[in-house]
C-alpha cells in the first residue's frame, strides 16, 4: 500500500511483528455497522432503538468487530431517516435517551469495542432551530448559516443544480423571498459552511460527542460540506450513460467538492486530535480516488476514506477488486483506505452479485475476500448471515428515494429490513409489533439462533475469519500484490515481516482452476465452502486463505 505516514510502514509496506501494539485501533479494524431502526426493538414499537442495540452488542462483539458504527439515531423528523437531523446534541425519542445512548458507549467499551456515530455537517433538517432562525427574515443572526439566493429575474432559480434524490437543487421560501439550497431532500437545507460561524458550530457538536466518550466520526457527504461562492451551472456530464436521475446528467463541479471543503477537514481533524486515540472516516460515495486521496492526507485530514467504489458494481469479476485496489494504491499518497460491500444506501451485495436466487455459498466467498483485503473493512449488519436484498412491495416502502426511483432499481428499504434473531420468534425476534419494514420470510432462516448452532454456516465461517484477520499481521496491515489474473480466480499475497499469506478465491459458481502453481509453498489455514490446495481446482464459490509453508 506504500508509505504511510501516519502508520510507520517500511517504503514496500511491511512492518514488524512489534509494530502492531504501536498502531492505532483503526488500522486495519473491522467496524461494523448498525442501521439502528432495523436492529433490535426493545420497546415494541416495531422501531429498533438505543436498547435494543444494547442488548444485542455481545453478538456484535462476538463477531470479532473492532468496532461499531452506528447510522444517526439523533433528533430528527425522519424525513431521511435520520440524515435530516433536527438537534445534533439530543437522541430522538423513537431511539430512547442520552441515558440509553450513554449506557451504549459504556457496555461497547467494556466490550473491547470502539464506538463510532454518523456525523451530518453538510446539511440540517428544515425543522432545526438554526433554519428556523435563519428563514424568518435576510437580517437575523443566522441570516447567512444556510445557503440562500435571490431568483433569476424571471423567478426561476438561481441555476442548474439538481438534488441527488431528483429535481431542483433550489426551494422557494416565501418568508425570504428567496431560494434555499439543498443537496438532497427540499426538507434538507445546506447549512453555509464558508461561514465561520457554521463552522465553530458544527465543532462544537464534535466536541460534544467527543466529550461523551465516542470514539470516532464517520462523516457523511464530506466532499457536500461547500459550494461554488459564484452559483456557477454545473456542466453537462457527457459520460452519463442512460441516467435515471436529473442530478445524474450533470458533472457535479460547482454544487460540491469544493476546495475550501479541506481547510474544514483540516480543523475537525485538529479537534480531533486534541483528544486520545480517535478516529474520523470521511464518506467519499462516488468520488474519484485522487479526490479521495485529498480528503485522507496523512497526518492532516481524515485518517481514512469510507467510498463506495464497490457498492455500484452490478457484477463482480476477478479484475473488479484488481482494479478497484490498484487505482486506490495508485492514487493514495500514503492514505489509509476503507472498503465496504454493503450499506444502507445500496442494495446487499449478496444479490447484487449474486442475482434473485443468490447462492448461501457466495455470502460467505464475499465475506472471506472483504476481510482479506487491506486497510480498514465495514461490514454491514446482517452481512454475516448472508442477508439477500430483501423483497419490499411498493406499498410497504418508505424511503423516498426508492419510491422515486420504483421499480428500476432494488433500492434502499430492502437492504434496511429488520434483522432476523430468532427464526421462529414473531418478526424474527426483531420486535413483537409489526415492523416498520417487513421481515423478508427467505431471512428466518438465517436468523442468528440458526447460524449459530451450525459450524458451517455463514455467521459461523465469518467469526473464523475474524478472528484470523485479528490473528495475521500479513490481513490487518500487509502489503498486497495480486497474483496474475486467472478470471473466475482472484488470487493475490499479503505480505509482512511476521509471514505472508496467499488470498485465493473462486468468484463464479462453477469449479475453476485455482492456478496456484507453488501450491507446495503454502499451507491452508482458513478454507471457505471446500476449497483446498491439493488438487488444481476449487469448488464453485471456494475460498481459502493460506499461510506460507
Amino acid at each position: 500500500m506504500g508509505m504511510m505516514a501516519e502508520t510507520g510502514l517500511k517504503a514496500d509496506g511491511t512492518a514488524g511483528p512489534d509494530q502492531g501494539a504501536t498502531r492505532p485501533w483503526w488500522q486495519g479494524a473491522v467496524i461494523y455497522q448498525v442501521y439502528p431502526r432495523s436492529f433490535a426493538d426493545s420497546n415494541g414499537d416495531g422501531i429498533g432503538d438505543l436498547r435494543g442495540l444494547l442488548a444485542h452488542l455481545d453478538h456484535v462483539a462476538s463477531l470479532g468487530a473492532d468496532a461499531i458504527w452506528i447510522s444517526p439515531f439523533f433528533k430528527s423528523p425522519m424525513d431521511d431517516f435520520g440524515y435530516d437531523i433536527s438537534d445534533h446534541c439530543d437522541i430522538d425519542p423513537i431511539f430512547g435517551t442520552m441515558a440509553d445512548c450513554d449506557a451504549v458507549i459504556a457496555r461497547a467499551h467494556e466490550l473491547g469495542l470502539k464506538l463510532i456515530i454518523d456525523q451530518v455537517y453538510s446539511h440540517t433538517s428544515i425543522e432545526h432551530r438554526w433554519f428556523q432562525e435563519s428563514r424568518r427574515d435576510r437580517a437575523n443572526p443566522k441570516a447567512d448559516w444556510y445557503v440562500w439566493h435571490d431568483a433569476k429575474p424571471d423567478g426561476t432559480p438561481p441555476n442548474n443544480w439538481q438534488s441527488v434524490f431528483g429535481g431542483p437543487g433550489w426551494t422557494w421560501d416565501a418568508r425570504r423571498r428567496q431560494y434555499y439550497m439543498h443537496n438532497f431532500l427540499s426538507s434538507q437545507p445546506d447549512l453555509n459552511l464558508h461561514n465561520p460561524e457554521v463552522q465553530e458550530a458544527i465543532k462544537d457538536v464534535a466536541r460534544f460527542w467527543m466529550d461523551r466518550g465516542v470514539d470516532g466520526l464517520r462523516v457523511d457527504a464530506a466532499n457536500f460540506f461547500m459550494h461554488d461562492r459564484q452559483f456557477r451551472d454545473n456542466p453537462i456530464n457527457r459520460e452519463a450513460t442512460a441516467p435515471k436521475r436529473p442530478y445524474e446528467f450533470q458533472s457535479q463541479i460547482h454544487n460540491i467538492s469544493q476546495p475550501e471543503n479541506l481547510g474544514f477537514i483540516e480543523d475537525l481533524r485538529r479537534l480531533l486530535d486534541s483528544y486520545p486515540d480517535r478516529f474520523m472516516v470521511a464518506e467519499m460515495g462516488e468520488a474519484p480516488f485522487d479526490m479521495v486521496a485529498d480528503y485522507t492526507l496523512p497526518g492532516k485530514r481524515c485518517h481514512s476514506a469510507y467510498n463506495f467504489s464497490f457498492l455500484y458494481h452490478k457484477r463482480l469479476d476477478a479484475g473488479v477488486p484488481r482494479r478497484i485496489i490498484g487505482g486506490w494504491n495508485q492514487a493514495a499518497g500514503g492514505a489509509w483506505p476503507s472498503w465496504t460491500f454493503s450499506n444502507h444506501d445500496a442494495p446487499r451485495a449478496l444479490s447484487r452479485w449474486g442475482g434473485d436466487v443468490p447462492p448461501p455459498a457466495l455470502a460467505r466467498c464475499l465475506n472471506t475476500l472483504l476481510v482479506s483485503l487491506p486497510g480498514s473493512v465495514f461490514l454491514y449488519y446482517g452481512e454475516e448471515l448472508g442477508l439477500p436484498q430483501a423483497r419490499v412491495a411498493f406499498e410497504d416502502l418508505v424511503d423516498p428515494e426508492a419510491i422515486a426511483n420504483w421499480p428500476h432499481t432494488l433500492g434502499r428499504d430492502g437492504a434496511r429490513t429488520p434483522m432476523p434473531w430468532a427464526k421462529d420468534a414473531p418478526n424474527g425476534g426483531f420486535s413483537s409489533a409489526k415492523p416498520w419494514l417487513p421481515v423478508d420470510q427467505r431471512h428466518l432462516p438465517l436468523a442468528v439462533d440458526v447460524q449459530s448452532a451450525d459450524p458451517d454456516s455463514t455467521l459461523s465461517v465469518t467469526r473464523r475469519l475474524l478472528a484470523r484477520r485479528r490473528a495475521e499481521p500479513a490481513l490487518r496491515w500487509g502489503d498486497i500484490r495480486f497474483r496474475p489474473p486467472a478470471d473466475p480466480v482472484l488470487a493475490f499475497e499479503r505480505t509482512h515481516a511476521a509471514g505472508d499469506l496467499l488470498v485465493v478465491v473462486n468468484l463464479s459458481g462453477e469449479t475453476a482452476a485455482h492456478g496456484v502453481g507453488d501450491s507446495a509453498d503454502w499451507v491452508v489455514a482458513e478454507a471457505v465452502n471446500g476449497a483446498d490446495l491439493s488438487g488444481t481446482t476449487l469448488p464453485p464459490y471456494g475460498a481459502l486463505i493460506a499461510r506460507r509453508g
